[in-house]
């Protein structure tokens, strides 16, 4: 039965009552043990934050930062002014690409990146090695051969070789046949024969060279590419040949005076 005059007091959400007996001879004082409630809950939220901090990602790196150059820059200097870790060295390892091979050539207006990741030397020398592999195994165009010019004999059979070929280019018609026909007619094959007999001579204008062309008929024929020479074998033949080609159609149709 409770003892009169006392009440229990109101329990606490947050503590545990526990006895404890001490004996001090064969008496035993009842003591009251107070035991935290939440210290159960305590620790597993200390365990919570703990976990949080160490899973939490790491402070973001500073991002790389770019930097112009001005006048009276140097890598060194810049370096310095930025507090890069590994100084100018890594500054120029770092920008290598864009600086070229001398590093202490840079130019105002130049972009630096500063606080980038160097390419590993490996990695860039063996992309080097790659490009000089590419550009020496890279198939090279070979030039087309020079034509050679034609040459020709300097004799008849050359002579109207020569011509034909010219005769050609400026759409002129007439065959070997037809011109070999009428120069053994004409002079017999002889490119300095003159005629200073027939009608042309009389008046002061006589037939000459291989086809007896006379000057004004050598003048208005003429065709360009060849000397202006009414003796010259190919420039008499071709100025022969364009006059017949313009009255007759062509030397082939000339079988007689012309």
């Amino acid at each position: 039965m409770p003892a009169l005059g006392k009440h229990r007091r109101p329990k606490s959400g947050r503590l545990v009552r526990g006895f404890v007996a001490a004996g001090t001879g064969g008496a035993a004082l009842a003591l009251p043990l107070l035991v935290a409630t939440t210290a159960g809950a305590a620790q597993p939220a200390k365990a919570a934050t703990a976990k949080a901090v160490a899973t939490a990602p790491a402070a973001a790196k500073k991002a790389p930062a770019t930097y112009t150059v001005v006048a009276g820059d140097s890598l060194a200097k810049i370096a310095a002014e930025h507090s890069l870790t590994g100084g100018w060295k890594k500054l120029y390892n770092d920008n290598r690409r864009n600086i070229g091979a001398d590093p202490a050539l840079i130019r105002p207006g130049l972009k630096l990146t500063i606080g980038a990741k160097a390419v590993p030397a490996d990695r860039a020398a063996d992309a080097a090695r790659a490009d000089r592999s590419a550009a020496r195994t890279a198939p090279v165009a070979k030039k087309a051969p020079a034509a050679k010019a034609k040459t020709y004999s300097n004799d008849l059979d050359g002579w109207i070789k020569e011509s034909l070929d010219i005769m050609a280019k400026h759409g002129i018609p007439g065959t070997y046949e037809g011109i070999h026909r009428n120069i053994m007619r004409e002079s017999s094959g002889n490119p300095l024969a003159i005629n200073n007999w027939d009608i042309n001579a009389i008046n002061g204008t006589p037939s000459k060279g291989l086809l007896q062309v006379i000057d004004p008929t050598f003048r208005a024929y003429h065709v360009p590419g060849t000397p202006f020479d009414s003796f010259d074998p190919v420039a008499n033949i071709t100025a022969a040949c364009n006059y017949a080609a313009a009255r007759y159609g062509s030397i082939d149709n000339v079988n007689g005076p012309y």
